[in-house]
């Protein structure tokens, strides 16, 4: 392996203490360090997270000789409180960037890319442009950018320019799904000369390790669960997009079916949010297992689980999505239920024979899911995880974004 020396500034508005953080960002900065890339991680960090994850990012970081400096996250005024720290996210890159002359910025979505971009056009800057998603149009799915008021009509507009301006100005964009880079390629502004990689959310293979029957038992009687319990599980937060209603709905159609079933949600979001809606579906709470978990802890109790649900609203901006949950539960060997219209899931799943994809979320496409639980349940758990190995594995993902750094720099 090379040793390249080259500095990188790695931007981004997420927090590293951010769920998202540890599983999306540190794992592959990590992974590239060993190449000899020398980071700097300028991050947005929210106060709660920050108090009770601090020691362990000093540690990871410190472990790769990565450099660490967090900003504090603003959220009010809403949307002016974005342009505040978007202000003091380039004010500290020029500060950075004079002390320690980087060779690249990788920039993570749109906010840091408008550093990213200025970096390249002031200092020379190499810029990497990692999309992620469709920012702002995922705004505007999402409801959080009304087009019936022209203050947010405007903003969109603002922000699709701004896209534009980052698509033709990149050294390389990264693109979380193919279905997300065939659409890029029809847009009026996408220049084919600049490299456009995907690279999907990958999974850490170690610490999301293939499920075994001990395990799984282990975890069962951790979580009083009974043995011969059919168990769905969820994981992750429920919010803008993913649809918690129509996984209810579902839930209380499987029990028609199998009446022992549970159902486990692993989630940060707070209890009583999902608390109502089980009550307003007049569903029975002691079917429900609720609890939250970090990092580390999540494998160990989704390994209780039988099948995984994960329903997204299917919406434009989400063909341009790679949902991290679903790489990790298919390492470890677990079937999903899922929904077609989201990335390149209908086709991960359909390829890997990986589960079951629902394309009406309704009574009809609900029992072919259930009829179809029996075969799922006998899957066997490492032909799953071999299936979708050259996909989600880490070790895959640092090197594909090896290539493109060394393409970018060389």
């Amino acid at each position: 392996m090379e040793y390249t020396g080259k500095k990188i500034l790695y931007i981004t508005y997420d927090g590293l203490t951010d769920p998202l953080g540890q599983s999306q960002i540190l794992p592959y900065l990590k992974g590239l360090s060993e190449y000899g890339y020398q980071f700097t991680i300028l991050s947005f960090e929210k106060k709660e997270r920050f108090r009770k994850e601090k020691q362990t990012i000093e540690r990871l970081t410190s472990e790769s000789n990565i450099k660490w400096v967090p900003l504090w996250f603003t959220s009010t005024p809403p949307l002016l409180s974005k342009f505040y720290d978007a202000l003091r996210m380039r004010k500290k890159a020029i500060e950075l960037h004079k002390q320690y002359k980087f060779d690249m910025v990788h920039c993570r979505s749109y906010i840091a890319a408008d550093v990213g971009l200025y970096l390249k056009k002031k200092f020379g800057v190499k810029f990497l442009f990692d999309m992620r998603g469709f920012w702002a149009d995922e705004k505007k799915d999402g409801g959080s950018w009304n087009m019936a008021n022209p203050f947010y009509k405007g903003v969109y507009r603002y922000y699709k320019k701004k896209e534009a301006d980052y698509l033709q100005n990149a050294d390389c964009i990264i693109a979380l799904t193919e279905a997300g880079k065939k659409e890029m390629m029809q847009w009026a502004y996408y220049n084919q000369h600049i490299p456009l990689q995907v690279i999907p959310c990958c999974a850490d293979m170690d610490l999301f390790s293939l499920i075994n029957s001990r395990e799984k038992e282990m975890s069962r009687r951790e979580l009083n669960l009974g043995e011969n319990e059919l168990i769905l599980s969820y994981l992750g937060s429920v919010g803008t997009w993913y649809m918690l209603d129509e996984m209810l709905i579902f839930f209380k159609q499987l029990k028609k079916h199998y009446p022992g079933a549970k159902f486990l949600f692993v989630t940060p979001t707070p209890r009583g949010v999902i608390d109502k809606k089980i009550s307003r579906l007049k569903l029975e709470e002691k079917d429900f297992i609720i609890i939250s978990a970090s990092r580390q802890e999540v494998p160990f109790i989704i390994k209780a689980s039988d099948i995984n649900i994960s329903f997204i609203k299917p919406v434009y901006s989400k063909i341009s999505s790679s949902p991290t949950k679903l790489g990790e539960v298919l390492s470890m060997g677990i079937p999903v239920l899922s929904n077609s219209g989201v990335g390149d899931v209908e086709d991960i799943v359909k390829k890997a024979d990986a589960g079951f994809i629902v394309h009406d979320f309704n009574e009809s496409d609900f029992e072919k899911a259930i009829y179809c639980i029996p075969y799922l349940l006998k899957k066997n758990p490492e032909e799953i995880r071999n299936a979708v190995k050259g996909m989600y594995s880490l070790g895959r993902g640092v090197e594909l974004y090896a290539d493109c750094y060394r393409n970018i720099l060389a």
